[in-house]
């Protein structure tokens, strides 16, 4: 019989395997305020960062301007507005 729990550990990422896309604008003190916590979370997890800027990308403006700051893990979109380090850290699995 197969550990079906052993299988699902071995595929997980880990953190340093992640990457958070951080989706803002300039000019934006919740962008600031999203990146402050999400670059903290990222250094300790050694999850990647990536910053997009919605004025350079029509359709990233087009899906998330209401939204933002837009926080992604792994492409999928994760919060937005305000950004919970804990709830983060839950989901780069550290």
């Amino acid at each position: 019989m197969v550990d079906m729990s052993a299988l699902l550990r071995r595929t997980r990422k880990r953190p340093a395997d992640r990457v958070v896309t951080l989706v803002g604008k300039p000019g934006c003190h919740l962008c600031d305020d999203a990146r402050a916590v999400v670059s903290e979370v990222c250094a300790e997890t050694g999850a990647s960062l990536v910053e997009r800027d919605i004025t350079q990308d029509e359709a990233l403006y087009k899906e998330y301007w209401e939204q933002v700051p837009v926080v992604l893990v792994d492409g999928e979109q994760h919060t937005f507005w305000r950004v919970d380090p804990a709830r983060l850290r839950k989901a780069l699995g550290a």
